[in-house]
């Protein structure tokens, strides 16, 4: 069972060290699964094959998260810079 960054909502948003926000619009996801396989230490997919955000996911580089978000082919996932400002979808 995947470590949920926050277990109340694991889709997100959830804050990184770095000040971005994660989150997974779960409505939008298919469950194609590229984050996962992208940015295997923020995303995974809950037992509704959602994506969700990983406790680990400061373990991943800001440009591979970026790049697992734009992998994602219905734009599911939101990012946020420090300032709240949407840094992808753009």
């Amino acid at each position: 069972m995947p470590q949920w960054k926050d277990d109340t909502k694991p889709h997100g948003p959830i804050k990184m060290n770095n000040g971005w926000t994660v989150e997974v619009d779960a409505n939008a996801c298919i469950g194609a699964a590229p984050c996962t396989a992208m940015a295997p230490n923020t995303f995974a997919l809950n037992d509704d094959g959602k994506a969700g955000v990983l406790a680990t996911l400061d373990q991943d580089d800001q440009e591979i998260i970026l790049n697992a978000a734009r992998s994602c082919p219905v734009a599911a996932i939101i990012i946020k810079d420090e300032t709240g400002k949407v840094i992808f979808p753009e």
